[in-house]
Parts: structure tokens; C-alpha cells; sequence
């Protein structure tokens, strides 16, 4: 407790005195006058009470319009006050504009992330076109210079042969065994299948070219991976950029969320059915957050707030029925019920430590008023008794 709560305390400490006192007394002249009180009733004494709630802002601004005044009745939900966004709906229309810039960030690294996933599923399939291909290519060239190679030795067998018989029918030839004509036969297919066997051999060095070409393209789908890894890496980093602008889009909702917020606390609404009884401030005042603009009280749930002695507390429970009588209408009761009932004494002396101490000791009591909205007001002095017997004495039944 500071300082200036505790001498607060003192000073209502006499007037907190002084009320109970006024209370007793009443509470004593009403029954003096009524000829002591009735058997079966606690009787008590005191004023209206109703649920209320003090309006407030939120935030701090000016008070652009208050749409209500003392007595007017207002519906939950109710606009009551209206202060000015100026300032609110810049911050709001800087949160939205930032909104709006993060989530075109999110569809931008998006669209390139997407793009890149692209390349890399078609690089993926070049690839394996790639390393279809050239394993193709080398098995075929492989066949090729085999084939080649059997072409060879058939034709250097087929040349052995020709220059066997061109020798052998030279000799002839010259010896006069055969015409001359069959020596030069033989001498001109030996030269012709020399051709063919060059030939050959030729195109055995073409296949074994061929082989050496396809084996190296043997290392064209290593190179396109390193270019889908390259692409993968890119992707990553793509991927920890959609991250990172999510995390700002999220930021840029908190801020909007927040801004918008702050925006709808400048409509200040009516908390619950009720009545307005205090206007606290006025259009073009500058209010900071919770400062009171207006008091809403709520008119169905009045009740009586009043203090028995600490005598008669046992007879007294929660739920227990009860009359309320106004000044206005002393023959008229109204139905009430026991709300509640102060778990510490009011008014306590300071030293309870003899009898006639402690029987002072009174204790605040919350009569519930039935059906009484329109005529039952807060801040009404107001008479009760509750029921601690079976029925109402006679003479008191409604």
C-alpha cells in the first residue's frame, strides 16, 4: 500500500464511521416506528446499488463526438464515443502498404523458385537422355569398329590370297605354263584387293575414332549434373528466401492485426444494456488510455446494499427471500433476494477485544431487487427485511 493510500484510508476511516452510525440510527428510528422489528425478518437499512462500468479509451487521442448523455439508455454494442484515427490510420495504411510489399516478395521468390524447380526437372531429364545417348553411342561405335576389325581380317586374308596367286602365276607365266594374260589377271586382283584390305583398315581407324568420340561424351552427364547440383543450390537458397518473406508477411499481419486493432479501440461501445449517468468529458478533449468518459450503469440488476448487526449474521444465508421498501412507495415491496453477504465485518472498532466491542461489529448484506427497472434507481435510500422463517409474518404479506 503507498502513502497516499494508506492516509486515504484514514481520512474515510471517520466517514466510514460516521455512515455506519447513520445507518444504526435509521435503521433504529424505522423500527421504533414500526413498533419494533417482526418476528421472523432481519431488517436493514441503506441505499440502491447497480452494476456499472466506467467507460474508457483504450488509447490516447482527441474526443472527435460523444453520442450520448446523462439518462439515455444504450444497447450493448452501442457506438458512445468516437476519438480521432488520424494518426492510427497512418500507422494502419503504413501496416497494410507493408503487408502488401512482403506478400508481392513471397509471389516473387515464389515464381523464381518455381522457375529453377523447373530447370532442374528438365536438366534431370537431359541428364538421363544424356547418359542414355552417349552409353549408346559407345556400345554402337564398339560394334562398329568390331565389325570393322573382322572386315579387316577378312580382307587381308582375301590379299594374302591374291598376291599368292599373282606370284604363283608370274612365275608361270614367264616359264610359259600359262598365258601371259592369266599372270596379269592375277597380278591386277592381287593390286585391287590390296585396295580393299586399305580400305578396310581404314575404316577400322574411323571405328576406333568413333569409339574415342562416344566414350568421351561418356562425360557429358557428369557435367549436366554439376549444373542440376548448381541449380539445386540455387533452389535452396530460394527456399530459405520464401522463409524469410513468409516471416515477414507474418510480421507485416501482427503489425496490420495490431494496427487495425488500435483503430477499432477509438469506437468505444456500450459494455452491456444500461443507462448512462455520468459524462465525464466533451468533444475536443485530449484523453489519455483510461481515462473515464462516461459511466454506464445497468438498471435490471439494482439492488440494496445495507448492514446488519453481526448478532443476527447466523440467521442470514445466500438465496434467502427478501422485501425492499423505497421512500417513494413505503407500502409498496419489492421482491428481492439475499445476494450476498460480506465475509469480514464493516465498521469494525479498532480494539474487539471486550463484549460490548464486538456486538457493534456490523456486516454489509447484497439484497438482489426483483422486477423493479424503471423505478428502483441507484443512489435511492431504501429499506429491507429478509425472510428467516418459514413464511412471512402476518401483516407483511404482499
Amino acid at each position: 500500500m503507498s502513502a497516499q493510500e494508506g492516509q486515504g484510508r484514514r481520512r474515510l476511516a471517520p466517514l466510514a464511521a460516521v455512515a455506519a452510525l447513520a445507518l444504526a440510527g435509521l435503521a433504529g428510528w424505522w423500527l421504533f416506528a414500526s413498533g419494533g422489528p417482526p418476528e421472523g425478518v432481519v431488517v436493514l437499512s441503506g441505499r440502491l446499488e447497480g452494476d456499472d462500468a466506467v467507460v474508457a479509451s483504450r488509447t490516447a487521442g482527441r474526443i472527435v463526438e460523444v453520442r450520448v448523455r446523462e439518462g439515455d439508455p444504450v444497447t450493448v454494442g452501442d457506438t458512445l464515443v468516437v476519438l480521432d484515427d488520424d494518426q492510427v490510420k497512418a500507422r494502419e495504411d503504413q501496416a497494410r502498404a507493408a503487408l502488401v510489399q512482403a506478400e508481392a516478395r513471397v509471389r516473387a521468390v515464389g515464381d523464381h523458385l518455381a522457375v529453377l524447380q523447373q530447370q532442374l526437372r528438365q536438366g534431370q531429364i537431359q541428364l538421363d537422355q544424356a547418359r542414355l545417348d552417349a552409353e549408346g553411342r559407345v556400345r554402337q561405335a564398339e560394334a562398329d569398329l568390331a565389325a570393322a576389325e573382322a572386315q579387316l581380317l577378312r580382307e587381308l586374308a582375301a590379299l594374302g590370297v591374291a598376291e599368292f596367286d599373282r606370284d604363283a602365276y608370274g612365275r608361270l607365266a614367264e616359264s610359259g605354263a600359262v598365258s601371259l594374260r592369266q599372270g596379269r589377271v592375277a597380278a591386277s586382283g592381287a593390286a585391287q584387293q590390296e585396295a580393299i584390305a586399305a580400305a578396310a583398315r581404314k575404316r577400322v581407324d574411323a571405328s576406333q575414332g568413333a569409339l574415342a568420340a562416344a566414350r568421351a561424351m561418356l562425360a557429358n552427364p557428369d557435367i549436366r549434373s554439376a549444373q542440376n547440383e548448381a541449380i539445386r543450390s540455387q533452389i535452396a537458397q530460394q527456399q530459405a528466401e520464401v522463409a524469410s518473406a513468409a516471416a515477414l508477411v507474418d510480421q507485416a499481419r501482427a503489425r496490420l492485426a495490431e494496427a487495425e486493432a488500435a483503430r477499432a479501440d477509438l469506437t468505444i461501445r456500450a459494455p452491456f444494456d444500461g443507462t448512462v449517468v455520468t459524462r465525464s468529458a466533451e468533444p475536443g478533449e485530449i484523453v489519455a488510455p483510461g481515462t473515464p468518459i462516461l459511466t454506464v450503469v445497468d438498471l435490471s440488476r439494482v439492488y440494496l446494499r445495507g448492514f446488519v448487526p453481526e448478532g443476527r449474521l447466523g440467521e442470514i444465508k445466500a438465496g434467502q427471500p427478501a422485501r425492499v421498501y423505497l421512500d417513494s412507495a413505503p407500502d409498496d415491496p419489492i421482491e428481492a433476494v439475499v445476494g450476498r453477504i460480506d465475509p469480514e465485518a464493516t465498521f469494525t472498532p479498532e480494539n474487539t477485544y471486550f463484549q460490548e466491542d464486538r456486538v457493534k461489529q456490523v456486516f454489509g448484506v447484497k439484497v438482489d431487487l426483483k422486477g423493479a427497472v424503471g423505478f428502483a434507481k441507484p443512489g435511492m435510500p431504501a429499506d429491507g427485511e429478509i425472510l428467516v422463517s418459514e413464511t412471512w409474518p402476518e401483516g407483511r404479506a404482499r
